[in-house]
């Protein structure tokens, strides 16, 4: 009579029991009553697919391999198939419960069948009929008909009435077996003999090595530093732009494509890399998509850049390491994913970013080829290994400095030890002033301070970085400063203050001329109308071809109207070259707050994980808890006889001078009864006192809720 799962965890030692919720942890979360529970959690298929998703190749080929015999199956068997080194494997399977025992053979939870598929290893079922293997040398047209099953699927779809010679032939001398007339099967034992006595068409029991470029470490620290301070940069400044400018988020959530290429052009870089900053500030709960759909920083960004650059980077590195977002997916899809949407969760990335910085960590200094990498991860993950989702990780991991030039950096070998990663003793020193250029532009020869970075990155464009930062003014950049309420005289105070050389003339005129044009054509609420004390702007403006989508009409010679909002009547004058302003409904113009932060509290999107690793207090309460239960259990089947107050209060102090374990029935406060063993200590004032073998620990029990007492057996 075979045994099943549970009767064989039964027999497992508490070590073993340890061992399995190690290497399960998904199986004590919530914690199962019995042995029972425990074994139907086991081979439930969720916890199956976890399990088997973290097995490396060799592992999942031993496990093919084993679903593909007819239980119950011995180590020989396994090893005849695959190698002399799978008796260990088999070992480390059965202590995932992948396999459990019977006797000196092996079977396989109900459930693994299904999951690994129905030809494992692409093996057909088994046939009792003989056949001759030498018979195919002198049929080669057969053989090769056979060749094509040989690998799998083992099945093909035929007339097998009207089949052809060497068809005929096969099946005559039982190479082929017809379980109906529309079908044909290579039964395993043949496969096995073509294949040379081997179920796989490969044994690789160890990873394949990585290939690469060797980097010198200072190069290496050198670029992770400059990556380190680009990123933190790229964060302050799109949260920045998105607080003057906010995009809409798309009725399906996310962030649209043209706010997106804008901020690429703003920031200077791809959209890939934008999708990756915004998804960064997003886990981080930085920015969040607020009430009216806009996106905007929150108060959480504020207060993050009031800390030192290690720590803000710190935050951005170690939520990226566990995050499940994948932000290279935006836009490769049909319908296309975007940044911030609400499809990008996949959890097979944490897996493969660990495992990729776990494997750089062991080569120090190694720039890995990509396809030698995803070869090494594809055999720890043979399940989860993603080749894209290997090169965005890498790509991504250079971004934030974790790598540089490809190679694991200090500061990224540091954060997975939780060591101090001495970010900020790497980065240059911020410097307080620039240098302004006679071209309209500004030098920043350094990192700039919180202050000046903001003011500049308002009343100035960004056109390279680098060591140095070159700021460019423009026309629209002076006035996005003064739609923030910076005057055309704050402007020239700043730049006068904050420049180490004069303010040349060009830029000078610029910021008057600009100021002076400043709100001197307004919009209002109508819908929206449009004042100009000069009449020739209003007729300019009537004739213009690119404001013909707003549909302006005179209604004074100084008013125009319009049918659209007034903030999209903003932005098309503004598109036309015109320098528009608001003003409210008593005619004060109105400027826009330096600084627009959402309403909403941060909303960090959820993260898909895995269950990480339970701590040895845990385990051992696990195992602790498990057997109570597994004791409790088998009083069940009979029960436990009912007793007076003053019954049990006799049996009790009677137990308690034996020193007995107890089974006892307890009422919960809605009435249910639950049998607990206990290892009774003392009564007082109506409570007893005793050790709960489910928890470890003392607890009381209120007698007139005991229903009854048994000897624990």
């Amino acid at each position: 009579m075979s045994i099943s799962l549970a009767d064989e965890l039964r027999s497992r030692s508490d070590e073993e029991i340890a061992a399995l919720f190690s290497l399960r942890p998904d199986v004590i979360s919530p914690l199962p009553s019995d042995m029972a529970a425990l074994a139907a959690r086991c081979n439930s298929m969720p916890s199956l697919m976890r399990a088997r998703d973290a097995l490396n190749k060799w592992q999942l080929d031993v496990l093919t391999v084993a679903c593909s015999l007819t239980e119950p199956f011995s180590a020989m068997e396994i090893m005849s198939l695959t190698s002399k080194d799978a008796k260990k494997t088999l070992e480390n399977l059965q202590a995932r419960a992948l396999l459990y025992k019977d006797g000196q053979k092996y079977r396989i939870p109900a459930n693994l069948r299904t999951l690994v598929g129905e030809w494992p290893a692409g093996l057909g079922p088994s046939s009792k009929k003989a056949f001759d293997i030498e018979l195919l040398e002198s049929a080669p047209d057969a053989k090769s008909i056979l060749e094509r099953f040989l690998w799998g699927p083992p099945i093909g779809s035929i007339d097998v009435k009207r089949a052809n010679k060497n068809v005929a032939w096969l099946i005559e001398n039982n190479f082929l077996i017809t379980p109906n007339d529309q079908s044909v099967v290579l039964p395993r034992e043949v496969a096995i003999a073509l294949r040379g006595g081997k179920a796989l068409q490969s044994n690789e029991q160890s990873a394949p090595t990585i290939s690469g470029a060797k980097r010198k470490p200072k190069d290496v620290e050198a670029a992770a530093i400059a990556n380190v301070s680009t990123v933190l940069r790229w964060c302050e400044e799109l949260a920045h732009n998105w607080s003057d400018e906010p995009p809409a988020a798309l009725k399906s959530g996310g962030l649209g494509v043209r706010d997106l290429k804008r901020t690429a052009e703003h920031l200077g870089v791809d959209e890939a890399c934008v999708s990756f900053i915004a998804e960064l500030l997003y886990i981080a709960g930085l920015i969040v998509i607020d009430t009216d759909d806009s996106i905007l920083p929150t108060n959480a960004f504020d207060i993050w850049l009031g800390k030192s650059a290690e720590e803000r980077w710190q935050v951005l590195a170690s939520l990226w390491l566990v995050t499940s977002r994948v932000p290279g997916l935006a836009g490769k899809s049909e319908p296309k994913l975007s940044p911030l949407g609400p499809e990008l969760d996949r959890p097979a990335i944490s897996t493969i970013k660990t495992g990729a910085l776990n494997a750089l960590t062991a080569n120090v200094c190694l720039d890995p080829d990509l396809d030698s990498f995803h070869a090494y991860l594809t055999w720890h993950f043979p399940i989860r290994s993603n080749r894209d989702y290997l090169q965005w990780s890498l790509r991504e991991a250079e971004w934030l400095g974790l790598t540089g030039q490809g190679a694991l950096s200090p500061f990224g070998a540091a954060l997975l030890a939780g060591e101090d990663t001495k970010v900020d003793a790497a980065l240059p020193q911020p410097v307080e002033h620039i240098l302004l250029q006679a071209d309209n532009s500004a030098i920043a020869p350094g990192p700039l301070t919180l202050e000046v970075a903001s003011l500049m990155g308002t009343i100035a464009d960004i056109e390279s970085r680098g060591g140095a930062t070159v700021y460019r003014f423009s026309e629209s950049s002076i006035r996005r400063g003064l739609d923030h309420g910076h005057t055309g005289e704050n402007i020239l105070e700043f730049l006068r203050k904050t420049s180490k050389t004069p303010v040349p003339q060009p830029l000078e005129y610029l910021v008057n001329d600009t100021a002076r044009r400043h709100g001197k054509l307004r919009v209002g609420h109508a819908i929206s109308y449009l004042r100009c004390e000069d009449e020739s702007v209003i007729a300019h403006i009537l004739v213009d071809k690119k404001l013909d989508e707003v549909a302006l009409r005179k209604i004074a010679p100084q008013v125009l109207v319009s049918e659209v909002e007034p903030s999209l009547l903003v932005g098309a004058l503004r598109e036309a070259g015109y320098l528009p302003a608001l003003e409210n409904a008593t005619g004060i113009l109105l400027s826009a707050p330096t600084i627009r932060r959402a309403k909403s509290r941060p909303k960090p999107p959820r993260t898909m994980t895995d269950f990480s690793d339970p701590v040895d207090a845990v385990i051992a309460a696990a195992v602790r808890a498990i057997r109570a239960g597994e004791k409790a259990t088998s009083h069940k089947s009979r029960d436990i006889p009912r007793t007076t107050a003053n019954e049990t209060l006799e049996l009790l102090h009677q137990y308690i001078e034996d020193g007995t374990t107890l089974t006892i029935g307890y009422a919960d406060t809605n009435g249910g009864v639950s049998n607990r063993v206990i290892d009774p200590l003392s009564i007082s004032l109506g409570t007893l006192h005793a050790r709960d073998h489910g928890t470890g620990e003392v607890t009381t029990f209120r007698i007139p809720r005991i229903t009854g007492v048994a000897r624990a057996e």
